[in-house]
């Protein structure tokens, strides 16, 4: 068997400077040591599993076409940049659990969600396995200031997927003669991000628990067909179709936790990447916050005909009209604009805003993986996204597209009470939606 890799011969590369996103998550590392900013992913593959040195030596092998992986950030909060690492060892990124036995499986899954990350390294992989002779899982996960969750899916792609490109949005190329308005766009957006974040309407929802640091992850999933054509028939798509069975995932756990949620807004991630930017050293990615229609009000229910009980196409409705002009080419291009052009510090006082359980209280993401994956001679049969969890927020919640399957998986404290209902509660309120749609 091959032995250890000591280090990858670093390639010469220039000194990238650090986006405004990357400093303000390094500053919110710095002023919060005892809170995890870090997020990832879970690959599930049938087969038997690769011995630890093999994957050590994949990864190494990969890591060519991964360039952000094999560097660092220098400098402060001000200036500060990407290079080359040239200490930078696989050995202290690839790990290794092992279950002992079915019954162990959580326990190493424990282990692989909660395992602090070696001294200076801005990722790590664990290959888990032990609970099956023909089946293993492969966690990534990465410190956020190092990606975000669109380069997170190019680095699946390239180390399990088949190298398929990304079906993210993106606007079209814009002209010169378009800059004065997109200017005007951009900063209007801005100012109205930020006064939003500002504006707390009503009550917040109580902490229901005590956080203990420790994560949980819970799965479920769904053909993706059932989440486009529910969608597509009202004119939204699958992630509007995911928010508002979110919304109704939560209204079903108040009920049974006894939680109350007097209203509830997502933090939603936005990808500001251009056409060129597939990956990149860093983060490109916006967060919006977005109110959640857990809760009917009286102006809803006397608008059709004081109806009692929650309609799931009223929810889907209502995020539809909240998302419509973030799905349009010009909310998407000044979102762009504003990442690529807004100075440091309105960024970070901005993401330390939006990311307040005074202003949002989970983070929802959704992401297109890919088609299929494998390692080996072993295949992906399924995913889980393991969201931000920010201090304060009741969960992150991430769906993956993967294959045919819309897979669902909440990350949470384990205090959390009756965590581990939420994928089947989610699972009920897309089959409700369906059913509501009809056939169609």
């Amino acid at each position: 068997m091959p032995g250890s890799v000591p280090s990858v011969p670093p390639l010469p590369s220039p000194r990238h400077p650090a986006h405004a996103l990357d400093r303000a998550f390094l500053g919110m590392e710095r002023r919060r040591p005892d809170a995890r900013w870090d997020a990832g992913g879970v690959a599930y593959l049938s087969g038997p599993p690769p011995s630890l040195p093999d994957l050590r030596l994949y990864v190494g092998f990969c890591l060519s076409r991964l360039p952000l992986l094999t560097s660092r950030v220098e400098g402060g909060t001000r200036r500060s940049g990407w290079r080359t690492d040239a200490d930078f060892a696989v050995d202290r990124h690839v790990h290794e659990v092992v279950a002992d036995g079915p019954e162990e499986w959580d326990a190493a899954l424990h282990t692989a969600l909660n395992a602090p990350f070696a001294p200076g390294a801005y990722w790590g992989v664990w290959l888990l396995h032990g609970h099956a002779p023909d089946r293993y899982a492969v966690c990534y996960r990465f410190r956020h200031a190092c990606q975000d969750g669109a380069a997170a899916a190019m680095t699946f792609r390239t180390l399990l997927g088949d190298g398929e490109p990304s079906a993210r949005p993106v606007p079209p190329k814009g002209r010169r003669a378009d800059l004065p308005r997109r200017v005007g766009t951009a900063v209007g957006l801005a100012a109205k991000f930020a006064s939003g974040s500002l504006v707390a309407r009503g009550p917040r929802p109580a902490a229901p628990f005590v956080p203990t640091g420790e994560r949980r992850l819970w799965r479920g999933r769904v053909p993706a067909d059932a989440l486009r054509r529910i969608g597509a028939a009202r004119g939204g798509s699958a992630h509007d179709v995911h928010l508002a069975a979110l919304a109704g995932t939560l209204a079903a756990w108040s009920e049974r936790s006894r939680v109350p949620l007097p209203r509830v807004t997502a933090l939603v991630p936005v990808d500001a990447r251009r056409p060129d930017e597939d990956q990149t050293w860093g983060n490109r990615c916006f967060a919006v916050p977005l109110e959640l229609p857990v809760r009917r009000g009286p102006k809803d229910r006397n608008a059709e005909g004081g109806r009692s009980g929650d309609s799931p196409l009223w929810r889907l409705d209502r995020v539809m009209a909240r998302t419509r002009k973030l799905r349009g080419d010009t909310w998407r291009q000044a979102i762009q604009d504003m990442v690529r052009f807004m100075p440091g510090r309105p960024t970070a006082w901005y993401l330390r805003r939006v990311i307040s359980p005074r202003v949002t209280d989970v983070m929802a993401t959704s992401m297109p993986l890919a088609d299929k994956g494998g390692l080996g001679d072993t295949r992906v049969t399924g995913t889980a996204l393991l969201p931000l969890l920010v201090p304060g927020h009741l969960f992150g919640v991430g769906l993956s597209f993967f294959d045919t399957w819309a897979e669902v998986s909440f990350v949470a404290d384990r205090a959390l009470p009756l965590g581990e209902s939420l994928p089947g509660l989610w699972e009920r309120a897309v089959a409700e939606l369906a059913q509501e749609q009809g056939p169609g």
